[in-house]
Parts: structure tokens; C-alpha cells; sequence
């Protein structure tokens, strides 16, 4: 049987302020191989929805050779928290107008198809991209106002919550 637990977003937002220009050494780093960004994000979630899916198509970090596509990569990641009907974190596609500290948001570029960047919230001012500021990893910011990146089209992950089987 399914529970449904609150996403602690004070955790989440703990965690991604004190990781977001260094490395957690308790995971791999991502970086030089094709970025850390969502694997950051998921760390940051983790931390405010501590339960991991271990399924074949599932959301987890065991060791830099046993961890889930969506644990490290921007649309696997995506597709997991849409998507999950099952233990661990969940989400929605949400309008900026309903974010909250500890959601993600996920950035295309350029003529890209897909999106390319995720980044957690961290502060909110404003619901406008001036006012949110957000963390993220690869390039390493913290606190950064969402208006300063050159996107193209961006999408707001509304954590809605986490679940553990009983």
C-alpha cells in the first residue's frame, strides 16, 4: 500500500544552497561527462523526499554504476517525476504562477529539441523570472535570478509530494 508524504522544500532548498558551488563527495561528478546539473536537481530532491524507486524505470543513485538514467539526466528525470505512479518523488507540469522553493525547472537553448538544463528554486521574490532565483550545477551558480539565462522555452516541475510503500 502507497502512502503519500509531504515534500520537505526547506530540506531541499538546505541542500541545494550548500552544495550548489561544491560537490557532495557522497555522489559522482558529472561534470565532464556531460554535465552535473540533474544530478544535482536529484540530490536536492532527494533530500526533501528521501525515498528512492529502485524499478527498472525508476528514479535512483546507488554508485556512479548503478544509477538510474533519470537520476542524472534532464528528460529521463522529467518522465520519472510526471510520470511516477509509485514510490518516491512526484510532480507536475505547472505554470510559473504556482512555484515553490524546492521545485525544478527545466531550460531549453537555442534550437534545441529537447531540454537541456534543470535547476532548483530557491528563493522567490516574485513569480516573474526576475524575482525567482534558483541553484544549479555544471556552471555552478547559487541563487541566480532565472531572468539571467538565455532560454528559449522553460518548464516548471511542481513537486507535489513523495511516496513510501507500507
Amino acid at each position: 500500500m502507497l502512502k503519500n508524504r509531504t515534500y520537505n522544500r526547506n530540506a531541499a532548498v538546505d541542500y541545494a544552497l550548500k552544495y550548489a558551488l561544491v560537490r557532495n563527495p557522497e555522489y559522482f561528478n558529472y561534470t565532464t561527462s556531460g554535465g552535473n546539473c540533474t544530478n544535482y536537481i536529484s540530490q536536492c530532491i532527494y533530500a526533501g523526499a528521501p525515498k528512492m524507486n529502485f524499478t527498472d524505470n525508476g528514479w535512483y543513485y546507488i554508485s556512479p554504476a548503478n544509477t538510474s538514467t533519470s537520476w542524472a539526466n534532464v528528460e529521463p528525470l522529467y518522465n520519472f517525476l510526471i510520470n511516477n505512479k509509485s514510490v518516491g518523488p512526484y510532480a507536475t507540469i505547472s505554470p510559473l504562477e504556482v512555484c515553490d522553493v524546492g521545485d525544478v525547472i527545466q531550460l531549453r537553448f537555442g534550437d534545441a529539441f529537447a531540454f537541456g538544463h534543470s535547476l532548483i528554486i530557491t528563493k522567490i521574490e516574485s513569480r516573474t523570472p526576475t524575482g525567482i532565483y534558483v541553484c544549479a550545477n555544471t556552471n555552478d551558480v547559487k541563487n541566480r535570478q532565472l531572468s539571467q539565462y538565455n532560454y528559449v522555452k522553460l518548464r516548471l516541475l511542481h513537486i507535489l509530494g513523495y511516496r513510501i510503500e507500507e
